[in-house]
């Protein structure tokens, strides 16, 4: 919940400045999602992020294209990196991401509309569709 206490973990104080960016973001994205665009997303130093590959690719092209409480099919984020035949190679992609969240892996769903599997479990997944698509609705008023 929203209202939840949020509590910094000891030594906040001593974090990296991509730890805190990435500690307000996460809290923004559960608690005031409207607030995530205003704010930096973390440097990515993942060495699969900085790779020049396909999975790099679909990562990124994610991470740009496919914005809070909105969903893609995997043939649609293959066809947006660059190859419409590679629907299989993007849900390895979406298994290899090693960020969660922060590469929104759970907006990418099923041609069908079903949600697909999630490595954090499908209920986990699509709770946070869930949760995207309730604080839009919010937003639009």
């Amino acid at each position: 919940e929203s209202s939840a206490a949020w509590e910094v973990c000891e030594g906040a104080e001593e974090m990296t400045e991509p730890l805190k960016q990435c500690m307000a973001w996460l809290h923004a994205y559960f608690c005031q999602p409207a607030r995530t665009v205003s704010l930096p997303m973390p440097a990515f130093h993942h060495p699969l992020l900085q790779q020049d590959s396909f999975t790099g690719q679909v990562l990124w092209t994610l991470l740009r294209e496919v914005k809070f409480g909105e969903a893609v099919s995997y043939k649609r984020l293959a066809e947006l990196a660059g190859n419409g035949r590679a629907a299989r190679a993007v849900g390895g992609a979406m298994r290899s991401n090693p960020i969660p969240i922060l590469i929104p892996c759970h907006r990418v769903i099923r041609s069908s509309g079903q949600s697909g599997n999630y490595g954090g479990g499908n209920l986990m997944k699509e709770w946070l569709l869930s949760h995207e698509k309730l604080q839009k609705e919010k937003w639009a008023y």
